[in-house]
């Protein structure tokens, strides 16, 4: 059979006509999403760099739906929801990365470090801790470990944040054997003496320069009536961490009293005054004097030194004044006044409280307090 040529002929052109129409489709279907995405997503940042977060979400929800398989835009719009405390909603976009079988493994646990944190500004504890968990082994793994240690702090489980506080000491970069000795403390709390009793060498041995451990086995033994062995505990602390006198100046010279080594004590605390005045050593010094007038002329000596209210209130108390029938109305307008500047106040967020904590009520800071009352700073 002969081939005719002509179909031949007339063949190529048509192919060639065809080729260049499909050829300009594409690249007018191209230019149409280029135009569309790009344009979208600048639209998008430019609300965001503007503060415009509604704006930004809408635009960003175009640009995906118009580049469905671009997992940075996805990324972008979870962290928008969570910013603008729309949890669920971001929590539906970056539970959708995951299950995207062409993730890439670093993008994976991007998401998943993203579900969690979705979980954790929710309030959903549980979940976020699951979520959490999944990223031991990964780049997310310290950052994962802090936000575990703040949830079991949170939820005062003092065992769990132990132990996360037990890897980061072991892996990274910052020191918590001062966090391990505080929940090893806050555990021995709430236990049996003798549980007690072990939690707090334990405390004692992973930071030996923690105050806390020592004064809370002082207290410990005084309540088993050991009030040399708390006088002790104390003074070794004293001499070893003198900052810390402050703290500890009240519990020494309990101890002192109770097992009667009160000169001992007062030694170690007029000698630590002399270098670092301090309210609650003057107290600790004050309640060491067997005379109330002796006791009285220490106020007067730290009035003379340092210009306190809180110690001319304290003198003033036991003085003798020559309108006797008004010294109950002034007492009570001085301690009035005087009240505000005996309390703590944490560095970190300025929070004020009349006691003493190892960890703020505020901000939840761990030794955060400086041992000095407000008037002291």
């Amino acid at each position: 059979m002969d081939f005719d040529l002509t179909w031949l002929l007339w063949g190529l052109p048509i192919a060639f006509v065809l080729g260049w129409l499909a050829s300009r489709f594409d690249l007018r279907q191209l230019r149409i999403e280029n135009r569309l995405a790009p344009k979208a997503y600048f639209r998008g940042l430019n609300f965001l760099l503007n503060e415009q977060q509604d704006q930004a979400i809408d635009a960003f929800i175009e640009a995906v739906q118009n580049d469905p398989d671009t997992s940075e835009l996805h990324f972008a719009l979870g962290n928008l929801f969570r910013r603008r405390g729309e949890y669920e909603r971001a929590v539906r976009v970056h539970e959708h990365l995951i299950s995207r079988a062409d993730l890439s493994r670093a993008d994976r646990h991007r998401a998943q470090h993203a579900l969690a944190l979705d979980f954790l500004k929710a309030g959903l504890l549980d979940r976020a801790e699951e979520a959490l968990r999944k990223l031991e082994g990964t780049a997310y793994e310290e950052q994962a470990r802090l936000a575990l240690l703040a949830i079991y702090e949170r939820s005062r489980d003092w065992a769990q944040a132990g132990e996360i506080a037990r890897k980061l000491d072991a892996g990274g970069p910052g020191q918590f054997g001062a966090r391990q000795a505080h929940f090893l403390c806050e555990m021995a709390a709430s236990a049996a003496p003798a549980e007690a009793e072990q939690l707090l060498q334990k405390a004692r041995a992973i930071a030996p320069r923690a105050p806390r451990p020592r004064i809370e086995l002082a207290a410990l033994r005084r309540r088993a009536g050991d009030a040399h062995e708390a006088f002790s505990l104390l003074r070794d602390l004293a001499a070893e961490v003198p900052s810390a006198m402050a703290l500890l100046a009240k519990p020494l010279a309990e101890a002192a009293l109770a097992c009667g080594r009160h000169r001992e004590a007062a030694e170690i605390l007029q000698e630590s005054y002399a270098q670092s005045p301090s309210l609650d050593v003057l107290d600790a010094i004050a309640s060491l004097e067997g005379n109330p007038q002796a006791a009285r002329e220490w106020y007067v000596r730290h009035v003379q030194r340092e210009p306190s209210l809180v110690a001319a209130s304290r003198w003033i108390a036991g003085e003798k004044l020559e309108h006797e029938q008004f010294h109950p109305d002034v007492q009570r307008a001085l301690d009035h006044a005087a009240k505000p500047l005996t309390r703590y106040r944490c560095a970190a967020c300025g929070f004020e409280s009349k006691q003493y904590f190892w960890q703020c009520p505020g901000c939840q800071a761990w030794d955060s307090y400086p041992p000095r009352r407000v008037e002291e700073l």
